[in-house]
């Protein structure tokens, strides 16, 4: 059975969207900067136990770049890059209804899987646009880390004031 092919959107939309969705993912590694010092109240646990709201997203971050790039090249970019950000909604899901460190601490880890977004999104870009516009998109792609981290605190840092941490995720 012939599959259809995939329909790409206009080399501007597709900027935007895999940017949007980099801003995203840099978003969700900051906002939980703010919320450090308050954690160990929240979720009844000491200081040291807390950082591993931090630690666990590199740490997932850092080994699922390489697989989300392998899986990439097996079964599509497109989707990976869509499974990426399942994982990233569904840890902040889990992250925002958690009531103690280990559910806060696995959303965390599954939101970091999502850090293979802007690799994809560079790749992505490669394959489908002209190379004329290729060096300005990655720039844009690139920067879209930058973006969401330069937001995500001062953001995260606001909406944690005023209103219920779980916000946040």
């Amino acid at each position: 059975m012939n599959q259809p092919e995939p329909v790409t959107p206009p080399p501007a939309t597709l900027i935007a969207v895999l940017a949007l969705a980099g801003i995203t993912v840099s978003l969700q590694q900051t906002f939980v900067i703010p919320l450090l010092p308050h954690l160990p109240a929240l979720l009844h646990t000491t200081p040291g136990n807390a950082s591993w709201a931090v630690t666990a997203t590199l740490i997932a971050g850092a080994v699922s770049i390489p697989i989300a790039g392998r899986l990439a090249d097996m079964w599509g970019k497109q989707h990976v890059l869509l499974c990426c950000l399942s994982t990233l909604v569904t840890g902040s899901a889990v992250t925002a209804l958690s009531t103690s460190l280990g559910w806060f601490v696995a959303g965390r880890a599954l939101q970091g899987t999502a850090a293979g977004v802007v690799s994809l999104g560079i790749s992505l870009l490669c394959d489908h646009l002209p190379p004329h516009r290729l060096a300005a998109a990655t720039s844009v792609m690139s920067t879209s880390l930058g973006v969401g981290a330069s937001l995500g605190i001062p953001l995260s840092a606001l909406l944690a004031q005023y209103t219920d941490w779980r916000v946040l995720f």
